[in-house]
């Protein structure tokens, strides 16, 4: 298992258009990506809960992977965050 605190830096927060970057570069990895924002943990390959989790501009976010390709999930998460997610 690895894992990162990262800050969602979007203007909107994880609205529709980038919760949909975000969970599609999810799913490309066959590890269990999730993530956790105060007491909520959420899978960061379902949209819902992405959504569900209610994510603003500011809010610090750890990213989890756990499974064969974590550090490379891990890393492509990171870096889809630090790019905006389409923003």
């Amino acid at each position: 298992m690895v894992s990162k605190k990262v800050v969602i830096n979007n203007p909107t927060g994880l609205h529709l258009r980038p919760t949909g970057i975000f969970c599609n570069t999810a799913v490309q990895f066959d590890c269990k990506v999730t993530f956790q924002h105060d007491t909520t943990t959420a899978n960061a390959k379902s949209v819902l809960s992405v959504l569900g989790a209610c994510i603003k501009k500011g809010d610090e976010i750890e990213l989890i992977c756990e499974g064969s390709d974590e550090e490379e999930a891990l890393a492509a998460m990171v870096k889809a965050i630090k790019d905006g997610l389409g923003e």
